[in-house]
Protein backbone atom coordinates (compact mmCIF):
# COMPACT_ATOMS: atom_id res chain seq x y z
CA UNK A 1 0.00 0.00 0.00
CA UNK A 2 1.75 3.24 -1.13
CA UNK A 3 2.38 5.99 1.35
CA UNK A 4 1.64 9.63 0.65
CA UNK A 5 3.94 12.06 2.50
CA UNK A 6 2.39 15.00 4.24
CA UNK A 7 3.08 18.38 2.69
CA UNK A 8 6.02 20.33 4.05
CA UNK A 9 4.75 23.08 6.31
CA UNK A 10 6.48 26.45 6.45
CA UNK A 11 5.93 26.78 10.19
CA UNK A 12 7.38 23.32 10.75
CA UNK A 13 10.50 24.36 8.85
CA UNK A 14 10.89 27.44 11.03
CA UNK A 15 10.46 25.43 14.22
CA UNK A 16 12.83 22.67 13.12
CA UNK A 17 15.53 25.20 12.24
CA UNK A 18 15.08 27.00 15.55
CA UNK A 19 15.45 23.72 17.47
CA UNK A 20 18.59 22.93 15.48
CA UNK A 21 20.06 26.37 16.09
CA UNK A 22 19.26 26.20 19.81
CA UNK A 23 20.84 22.73 20.13
CA UNK A 24 23.89 24.00 18.28
CA UNK A 25 24.23 26.99 20.61
CA UNK A 26 23.70 24.85 23.72
CA UNK A 27 26.30 22.32 22.63
CA UNK A 28 28.74 25.13 21.92
CA UNK A 29 28.76 26.17 25.58
CA UNK A 30 31.00 23.18 26.33
CA UNK A 31 32.39 22.21 22.90
CA UNK A 32 32.81 25.55 21.13
CA UNK A 33 35.88 27.73 20.62
CA UNK A 34 35.76 28.82 24.26
CA UNK A 35 38.15 31.14 26.09
CA UNK A 36 41.15 29.17 27.32
CA UNK A 37 40.02 29.30 30.93
CA UNK A 38 36.73 27.59 30.01
CA UNK A 39 38.03 24.92 27.62
CA UNK A 40 37.25 21.37 28.73
CA UNK A 41 39.35 18.34 27.98
CA UNK A 42 38.04 16.59 24.82
CA UNK A 43 37.56 13.46 26.93
CA UNK A 44 35.43 15.26 29.53
CA UNK A 45 31.77 14.25 29.63
CA UNK A 46 30.60 17.83 29.14
CA UNK A 47 32.74 18.34 26.05
CA UNK A 48 31.59 15.03 24.57
CA UNK A 49 27.93 15.81 25.19
CA UNK A 50 28.38 19.28 23.74
CA UNK A 51 29.96 17.92 20.57
CA UNK A 52 27.07 15.48 20.11
CA UNK A 53 24.63 18.36 20.67
CA UNK A 54 26.37 20.59 18.14
CA UNK A 55 26.17 18.05 15.34
CA UNK A 56 22.65 17.09 16.32
CA UNK A 57 21.75 20.75 15.85
CA UNK A 58 23.72 21.16 12.61
CA UNK A 59 21.93 18.24 10.95
CA UNK A 60 18.52 19.55 12.08
CA UNK A 61 19.41 22.97 10.73
CA UNK A 62 20.49 21.54 7.37
CA UNK A 63 17.27 19.50 7.19
CA UNK A 64 15.13 22.56 7.98
CA UNK A 65 16.94 24.55 5.32
CA UNK A 66 16.46 21.81 2.73
CA UNK A 67 12.75 21.53 3.54
CA UNK A 68 12.43 25.29 3.30
CA UNK A 69 13.97 25.04 -0.16
CA UNK A 70 11.13 22.70 -1.15
CA UNK A 71 8.64 25.28 0.08
CA UNK A 72 10.30 27.96 -2.05
CA UNK A 73 9.99 25.75 -5.14
CA UNK A 74 6.35 25.01 -4.29
CA UNK A 75 3.18 26.62 -5.65
CA UNK A 76 2.98 29.19 -2.83
CA UNK A 77 6.56 30.16 -1.94
CA UNK A 78 7.14 32.36 1.12
CA UNK A 79 7.80 36.03 0.45
CA UNK A 80 11.26 37.55 1.04
CA UNK A 81 10.00 39.31 4.18
CA UNK A 82 8.95 35.97 5.69
CA UNK A 83 12.37 34.52 4.91
CA UNK A 84 14.09 37.45 6.60
CA UNK A 85 12.09 36.71 9.73
CA UNK A 86 13.19 33.06 9.52
CA UNK A 87 16.81 34.22 9.24
CA UNK A 88 16.43 36.33 12.38
CA UNK A 89 14.73 33.45 14.21
CA UNK A 90 17.40 30.89 13.33
CA UNK A 91 20.25 33.29 14.07
CA UNK A 92 18.94 34.42 17.47
CA UNK A 93 20.31 31.50 19.58
CA UNK A 94 23.70 31.79 17.89
CA UNK A 95 24.06 35.47 18.72
CA UNK A 96 24.57 34.68 22.41
CA UNK A 97 26.50 31.44 21.87
CA UNK A 98 30.27 31.24 22.33
CA UNK A 99 32.41 31.37 19.17
CA UNK A 100 31.96 28.25 17.07
CA UNK A 101 34.05 26.43 14.44
CA UNK A 102 37.00 28.84 14.60
CA UNK A 103 39.09 30.94 16.98
CA UNK A 104 39.57 33.71 14.41
CA UNK A 105 37.35 36.12 16.34
CA UNK A 106 40.02 36.28 19.07
CA UNK A 107 42.60 37.17 16.40
CA UNK A 108 40.34 39.99 15.18
CA UNK A 109 40.03 41.38 18.69
CA UNK A 110 43.78 41.16 19.30
CA UNK A 111 44.54 42.87 15.99
CA UNK A 112 42.10 45.65 16.84
CA UNK A 113 43.84 46.12 20.19
CA UNK A 114 47.20 46.28 18.39
CA UNK A 115 45.95 49.06 16.10
CA UNK A 116 44.62 50.89 19.15
CA UNK A 117 48.06 50.53 20.78
CA UNK A 118 49.79 51.83 17.62
CA UNK A 119 51.54 48.51 16.95
CA UNK A 120 52.14 47.69 13.28
CA UNK A 121 49.63 44.90 12.82
CA UNK A 122 51.16 43.93 9.46
CA UNK A 123 54.72 43.61 10.71
CA UNK A 124 53.94 41.78 13.96
CA UNK A 125 51.56 39.10 15.17
CA UNK A 126 49.32 39.34 18.25
CA UNK A 127 52.16 38.00 20.41
CA UNK A 128 53.66 41.50 20.20
CA UNK A 129 50.63 42.84 22.06
CA UNK A 130 51.18 40.74 25.17
CA UNK A 131 48.58 40.24 27.88
CA UNK A 132 45.89 37.61 28.40
CA UNK A 133 44.21 38.18 25.03
CA UNK A 134 47.16 36.67 23.19
CA UNK A 135 46.61 33.25 24.74
CA UNK A 136 43.14 33.14 23.12
CA UNK A 137 44.61 33.39 19.62
CA UNK A 138 45.34 30.11 17.83
CA UNK A 139 49.09 29.40 18.18
CA UNK A 140 49.74 29.38 14.43
CA UNK A 141 48.55 33.01 14.11
CA UNK A 142 50.19 34.51 17.19
CA UNK A 143 53.32 35.52 15.28
CA UNK A 144 51.64 36.23 11.93
CA UNK A 145 50.74 39.67 10.59
CA UNK A 146 47.13 40.49 9.74
CA UNK A 147 46.06 39.86 6.11
CA UNK A 148 43.09 42.22 6.43
CA UNK A 149 42.59 45.69 5.06
CA UNK A 150 42.30 48.99 6.95
CA UNK A 151 38.49 49.08 6.90
CA UNK A 152 38.14 45.90 8.91
CA UNK A 153 41.02 46.77 11.22
CA UNK A 154 39.31 50.07 12.00
CA UNK A 155 36.14 48.20 12.97
CA UNK A 156 38.20 45.80 15.10
CA UNK A 157 39.98 48.75 16.73
CA UNK A 158 36.70 50.42 17.67
CA UNK A 159 35.39 47.15 19.07
CA UNK A 160 38.53 46.51 21.11
CA UNK A 161 38.46 50.06 22.43
CA UNK A 162 34.78 50.00 23.41
CA UNK A 163 35.05 46.61 25.13
CA UNK A 164 38.50 47.37 26.64
CA UNK A 165 39.67 44.04 25.14
CA UNK A 166 37.61 42.11 27.70
CA UNK A 167 37.22 38.74 25.99
CA UNK A 168 33.50 38.03 26.39
CA UNK A 169 32.42 41.58 25.58
CA UNK A 170 34.89 41.73 22.71
CA UNK A 171 33.52 38.55 21.17
CA UNK A 172 29.98 39.95 21.33
CA UNK A 173 31.22 43.19 19.78
CA UNK A 174 32.89 41.40 16.87
CA UNK A 175 29.79 39.28 16.41
CA UNK A 176 27.71 42.46 16.21
CA UNK A 177 30.02 43.66 13.43
CA UNK A 178 29.50 40.35 11.61
CA UNK A 179 25.73 40.63 12.08
CA UNK A 180 25.79 44.04 10.41
CA UNK A 181 27.50 42.37 7.46
CA UNK A 182 24.89 39.60 7.35
CA UNK A 183 22.14 42.24 7.45
CA UNK A 184 23.69 43.99 4.45
CA UNK A 185 23.89 40.65 2.64
CA UNK A 186 20.22 39.93 3.31
CA UNK A 187 19.23 43.42 2.18
CA UNK A 188 21.25 43.20 -1.04
CA UNK A 189 20.25 39.71 -2.20
CA UNK A 190 16.61 40.35 -3.23
CA UNK A 191 17.58 43.53 -5.07
CA UNK A 192 20.45 41.84 -6.90
CA UNK A 193 18.16 38.94 -7.78
CA UNK A 194 15.55 41.26 -9.31
CA UNK A 195 18.25 43.03 -11.29
CA UNK A 196 19.56 39.67 -12.55
CA UNK A 197 16.07 38.40 -13.37
CA UNK A 198 16.04 35.65 -10.74
CA UNK A 199 13.74 34.77 -7.84
CA UNK A 200 14.43 36.95 -4.74
CA UNK A 201 13.13 34.26 -2.37
CA UNK A 202 15.40 31.62 -3.89
CA UNK A 203 18.33 34.04 -3.63
CA UNK A 204 17.66 34.68 0.06
CA UNK A 205 17.27 30.97 0.75
CA UNK A 206 20.60 30.04 -0.81
CA UNK A 207 22.64 33.15 -0.01
CA UNK A 208 21.45 34.23 3.46
CA UNK A 209 19.63 31.31 5.12
CA UNK A 210 22.41 28.95 4.07
CA UNK A 211 23.78 26.93 7.02
CA UNK A 212 27.28 28.16 6.19
CA UNK A 213 26.13 31.73 6.84
CA UNK A 214 24.61 30.81 10.19
CA UNK A 215 27.48 28.58 11.32
CA UNK A 216 30.44 30.66 10.21
CA UNK A 217 29.34 34.26 9.72
CA UNK A 218 26.95 34.44 12.70
CA UNK A 219 28.26 31.81 15.13
CA UNK A 220 31.87 32.15 13.94
CA UNK A 221 31.70 35.97 13.57
CA UNK A 222 33.96 35.93 10.51
CA UNK A 223 34.81 39.20 8.83
CA UNK A 224 33.78 37.67 5.48
CA UNK A 225 30.28 38.85 6.43
CA UNK A 226 31.39 42.49 6.29
CA UNK A 227 33.21 41.93 3.01
CA UNK A 228 30.20 40.27 1.38
CA UNK A 229 27.72 42.79 2.79
CA UNK A 230 29.65 45.75 1.38
CA UNK A 231 30.22 43.91 -1.91
CA UNK A 232 26.51 43.16 -2.21
CA UNK A 233 25.26 46.70 -1.56
CA UNK A 234 28.01 48.05 -3.82
CA UNK A 235 26.80 45.90 -6.72
CA UNK A 236 23.21 46.93 -5.98
CA UNK A 237 24.25 50.57 -6.27
CA UNK A 238 26.21 49.91 -9.46
CA UNK A 239 23.25 48.04 -10.94
CA UNK A 240 21.24 51.25 -10.70
CA UNK A 241 22.56 54.68 -11.55
CA UNK A 242 24.97 54.97 -8.62
CA UNK A 243 28.08 53.61 -10.29
CA UNK A 244 30.57 55.76 -8.36
CA UNK A 245 28.95 54.84 -5.06
CA UNK A 246 29.09 51.21 -6.16
CA UNK A 247 32.81 51.53 -6.86
CA UNK A 248 33.38 53.09 -3.43
CA UNK A 249 31.45 50.38 -1.58
CA UNK A 250 33.10 47.53 -3.49
CA UNK A 251 36.51 49.06 -2.73
CA UNK A 252 35.61 49.24 0.95
CA UNK A 253 34.73 45.53 0.73
CA UNK A 254 38.16 44.85 -0.76
CA UNK A 255 39.71 46.81 2.10
CA UNK A 256 38.18 44.23 4.42
CA UNK A 257 39.41 41.22 2.43
CA UNK A 258 41.17 41.57 -0.91
CA UNK A 259 39.19 39.06 -3.08
CA UNK A 260 36.22 41.46 -3.16
CA UNK A 261 38.25 43.68 -5.53
CA UNK A 262 36.98 41.45 -8.36
CA UNK A 263 33.64 43.20 -7.88
CA UNK A 264 35.15 46.26 -9.56
CA UNK A 265 35.06 44.34 -12.85
CA UNK A 266 31.29 44.10 -12.48
CA UNK A 267 31.08 47.82 -11.68
CA UNK A 268 32.91 48.59 -14.93
CA UNK A 269 30.71 46.20 -16.91
CA UNK A 270 27.53 47.65 -15.40
CA UNK A 271 28.63 51.22 -16.04
CA UNK A 272 29.51 50.44 -19.67
CA UNK A 273 26.33 48.44 -20.30
CA UNK A 274 24.27 49.63 -23.24
CA UNK A 275 27.11 51.80 -24.52
CA UNK A 276 29.02 51.16 -27.70
CA UNK A 277 32.60 51.95 -28.49
CA UNK A 278 35.81 51.05 -26.76
CA UNK A 279 36.33 54.56 -25.49
CA UNK A 280 33.16 54.28 -23.40
CA UNK A 281 34.35 51.07 -21.79
CA UNK A 282 37.74 52.68 -21.19
CA UNK A 283 36.05 55.70 -19.63
CA UNK A 284 34.06 53.43 -17.32
CA UNK A 285 37.24 51.59 -16.33
CA UNK A 286 39.17 54.81 -15.64
CA UNK A 287 36.32 56.34 -13.63
CA UNK A 288 35.96 53.18 -11.54
CA UNK A 289 39.73 52.94 -11.00
CA UNK A 290 39.89 56.57 -9.90
CA UNK A 291 37.06 56.06 -7.41
CA UNK A 292 38.72 52.90 -6.08
CA UNK A 293 42.11 54.56 -5.73
CA UNK A 294 40.68 57.60 -3.97
CA UNK A 295 38.68 55.39 -1.59
CA UNK A 296 41.77 53.33 -0.79
CA UNK A 297 43.92 56.38 -0.03
CA UNK A 298 41.25 58.03 2.14
CA UNK A 299 40.32 54.84 4.04
CA UNK A 300 43.97 54.02 4.71
CA UNK A 301 44.70 57.53 5.92
CA UNK A 302 41.70 57.50 8.26
CA UNK A 303 42.61 54.06 9.63
CA UNK A 304 46.26 55.01 10.07
CA UNK A 305 47.41 51.44 9.41
CA UNK A 306 49.48 52.08 6.29
CA UNK A 307 49.71 49.86 3.22
CA UNK A 308 51.35 46.88 4.86
CA UNK A 309 48.26 44.80 4.11
CA UNK A 310 49.46 44.43 0.50
CA UNK A 311 52.56 42.54 1.60
CA UNK A 312 50.61 40.73 4.31
CA UNK A 313 48.55 39.00 1.62
CA UNK A 314 51.41 36.49 1.54
CA UNK A 315 50.41 35.29 5.02
CA UNK A 316 51.39 31.59 5.20
CA UNK A 317 48.71 28.91 5.14
CA UNK A 318 48.30 26.50 8.02
CA UNK A 319 49.99 23.09 7.68
CA UNK A 320 46.61 21.34 8.07
CA UNK A 321 45.04 23.30 5.22
CA UNK A 322 43.05 21.03 2.92
CA UNK A 323 42.92 23.27 -0.14
CA UNK A 324 43.42 21.31 -3.37
CA UNK A 325 46.83 22.79 -4.19
CA UNK A 326 48.05 22.45 -0.60
CA UNK A 327 47.02 18.78 -0.47
CA UNK A 328 48.74 18.11 -3.79
CA UNK A 329 51.80 19.95 -2.53
CA UNK A 330 52.00 17.83 0.63
CA UNK A 331 51.48 14.58 -1.27
CA UNK A 332 54.07 15.49 -3.91
CA UNK A 333 56.52 16.63 -1.24
CA UNK A 334 56.15 13.35 0.68
CA UNK A 335 56.71 11.32 -2.49
CA UNK A 336 59.82 13.32 -3.38
CA UNK A 337 61.09 13.05 0.19
CA UNK A 338 60.72 9.26 0.19
CA UNK A 339 62.45 9.17 -3.17
CA UNK A 340 65.40 11.05 -1.67
CA UNK A 341 64.94 14.11 -3.87
CA UNK A 342 66.14 17.54 -2.80
CA UNK A 343 63.12 19.05 -4.55
CA UNK A 344 60.67 18.05 -1.80
CA UNK A 345 60.61 21.53 -0.13
CA UNK A 346 59.68 23.07 -3.48
CA UNK A 347 56.60 20.92 -4.02
CA UNK A 348 54.12 23.04 -2.05
CA UNK A 349 55.25 26.40 -3.49
CA UNK A 350 55.15 24.92 -6.99
CA UNK A 351 51.58 23.67 -6.59
CA UNK A 352 50.53 26.99 -5.09
CA UNK A 353 51.98 28.74 -8.12
CA UNK A 354 50.11 26.37 -10.42
CA UNK A 355 46.91 27.11 -8.47
CA UNK A 356 47.40 30.88 -8.88
CA UNK A 357 48.01 30.45 -12.61
CA UNK A 358 44.93 28.23 -12.92
CA UNK A 359 42.87 30.83 -11.04
CA UNK A 360 43.96 33.59 -13.42
CA UNK A 361 43.08 31.42 -16.42
CA UNK A 362 39.70 30.50 -14.92
CA UNK A 363 38.81 34.12 -14.20
CA UNK A 364 39.87 35.15 -17.71
CA UNK A 365 37.75 32.43 -19.30
CA UNK A 366 34.75 33.33 -17.12
CA UNK A 367 34.85 36.97 -18.17
CA UNK A 368 35.51 36.26 -21.84
CA UNK A 369 32.63 33.80 -22.06
CA UNK A 370 30.11 35.53 -19.80
CA UNK A 371 26.91 36.91 -21.33
CA UNK A 372 26.91 40.70 -21.51
CA UNK A 373 24.04 40.84 -19.02
CA UNK A 374 25.64 38.69 -16.32
CA UNK A 375 28.54 40.56 -14.64
CA UNK A 376 27.28 39.74 -11.12
CA UNK A 377 27.25 36.02 -11.95
CA UNK A 378 30.74 36.31 -13.44
CA UNK A 379 32.07 37.82 -10.20
CA UNK A 380 30.45 34.99 -8.23
CA UNK A 381 32.09 32.35 -10.42
CA UNK A 382 35.44 34.17 -10.22
CA UNK A 383 35.35 34.30 -6.42
CA UNK A 384 34.42 30.61 -6.34
CA UNK A 385 37.48 29.85 -8.51
CA UNK A 386 39.72 31.79 -6.11
CA UNK A 387 38.35 29.86 -3.13
CA UNK A 388 38.71 26.45 -4.79
CA UNK A 389 42.08 26.92 -6.51
CA UNK A 390 43.78 29.15 -3.94
CA UNK A 391 46.43 27.96 -1.47
CA UNK A 392 44.06 28.09 1.52
CA UNK A 393 40.42 27.22 1.96
CA UNK A 394 37.95 27.14 4.81
CA UNK A 395 34.25 26.22 4.61
CA UNK A 396 33.21 29.87 4.84
CA UNK A 397 35.42 30.83 1.85
CA UNK A 398 32.85 29.11 -0.34
CA UNK A 399 30.45 31.90 0.59
CA UNK A 400 32.52 34.37 -1.44
CA UNK A 401 31.18 33.02 -4.69
CA UNK A 402 28.02 31.41 -3.37
CA UNK A 403 26.60 34.76 -2.22
CA UNK A 404 26.55 36.20 -5.74
CA UNK A 405 25.72 32.91 -7.44
CA UNK A 406 22.62 32.79 -5.21
CA UNK A 407 21.49 36.12 -6.63
CA UNK A 408 22.43 35.58 -10.27
CA UNK A 409 22.47 31.84 -11.04
CA UNK A 410 20.79 31.35 -14.43
CA UNK A 411 19.08 28.07 -13.52
CA UNK A 412 17.71 26.16 -10.55
CA UNK A 413 20.07 23.27 -11.31
CA UNK A 414 23.05 25.50 -10.49
CA UNK A 415 21.43 26.41 -7.17
CA UNK A 416 20.80 22.77 -6.34
CA UNK A 417 24.45 21.86 -6.93
CA UNK A 418 25.68 24.77 -4.86
CA UNK A 419 23.19 23.90 -2.11
CA UNK A 420 24.46 20.31 -2.03
CA UNK A 421 28.04 21.52 -1.60
CA UNK A 422 26.90 23.86 1.17
CA UNK A 423 25.19 21.05 3.07
CA UNK A 424 28.33 18.91 2.96
CA UNK A 425 30.68 21.73 3.98
CA UNK A 426 28.43 22.62 6.91
CA UNK A 427 29.62 19.37 8.49
CA UNK A 428 33.31 19.93 7.74
CA UNK A 429 34.60 21.66 10.90
CA UNK A 430 34.66 20.95 14.61
CA UNK A 431 32.95 23.51 16.87
CA UNK A 432 36.20 24.06 18.76
CA UNK A 433 37.98 25.11 15.58
CA UNK A 434 40.70 22.54 16.23
CA UNK A 435 41.91 19.54 14.24
CA UNK A 436 39.79 16.40 14.08
CA UNK A 437 40.73 13.24 15.96
CA UNK A 438 39.08 9.82 15.93
CA UNK A 439 37.19 10.27 19.18
CA UNK A 440 35.76 13.65 18.19
CA UNK A 441 34.81 12.35 14.75
CA UNK A 442 32.91 9.47 16.35
CA UNK A 443 31.03 11.84 18.65
CA UNK A 444 30.19 14.16 15.76
CA UNK A 445 28.88 11.26 13.67
CA UNK A 446 26.84 10.08 16.66
CA UNK A 447 25.21 13.49 17.03
CA UNK A 448 24.39 13.63 13.33
CA UNK A 449 23.05 10.09 13.34
CA UNK A 450 20.83 10.88 16.32
CA UNK A 451 19.38 13.82 14.41
CA UNK A 452 18.72 11.61 11.38
CA UNK A 453 16.86 9.09 13.57
CA UNK A 454 14.74 11.87 15.09
CA UNK A 455 13.97 13.31 11.66
CA UNK A 456 12.99 9.87 10.37
CA UNK A 457 10.64 9.27 13.29
CA UNK A 458 9.01 12.66 12.82
CA UNK A 459 8.69 12.01 9.11
CA UNK A 460 7.06 8.63 9.72
CA UNK A 461 4.59 10.13 12.16
CA UNK A 462 3.38 12.60 9.55
CA UNK A 463 2.68 9.98 6.87
CA UNK A 464 -0.53 8.02 6.45
CA UNK A 465 -1.32 5.11 4.16
CA UNK A 466 -2.91 6.22 0.90
CA UNK A 467 -6.49 5.11 0.41
CA UNK A 468 -7.31 4.74 4.10
CA UNK A 469 -10.18 6.85 5.32
CA UNK A 470 -9.29 9.79 7.48
CA UNK A 471 -11.10 10.79 10.65
CA UNK A 472 -14.84 10.64 10.23
CA UNK A 473 -16.51 14.01 10.16
CA UNK A 474 -19.18 14.39 12.89
CA UNK A 475 -22.70 14.43 11.58
CA UNK A 476 -24.47 17.76 12.05
CA UNK A 477 -26.96 17.79 14.86
CA UNK A 478 -30.61 18.36 14.03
Amino acid sequence: MPLVPASVDFRRCRLLGLIGSAALAAGGTTAGALPIRDVLSPSAAGAALGLVGVYFGVVLLIAAWALLGREIRGPEPPAPRSLLLVLALWAAPLVVAPPLFSRDVYSYLAQGAMVDAHIDVYAYGPARLGGPLVSEVAPIWRHTGAPYGPVFLSLAKVTADLTRTEVSAGVLGMRFVALLGVALMAAALPRLARHCGTDPSAALWLGALNPLVLLHLVAGAHNDAVMLGLLGVGLVAASGRWHLLGAVLVTLAALVKAPAALGLLAVVALRARGRTGRHRVLRAALTTAAAALTTTVVATAVAGTGYGWIGALKTPVSPQNWALTSVLGRVTGDLLHHAGSDLAPLAAPAWHGIGIAATLVAVLVIWLRRPRHAPVYAVGLSLAAIAVLGPAIRPWYVLWGLFLIAAAAPSSSVRRRVAAVSGVLALAALPSGGPVDTQQLALAVSGGALAVVVLWQVHQSTRQPAGLPGPREPEPSV
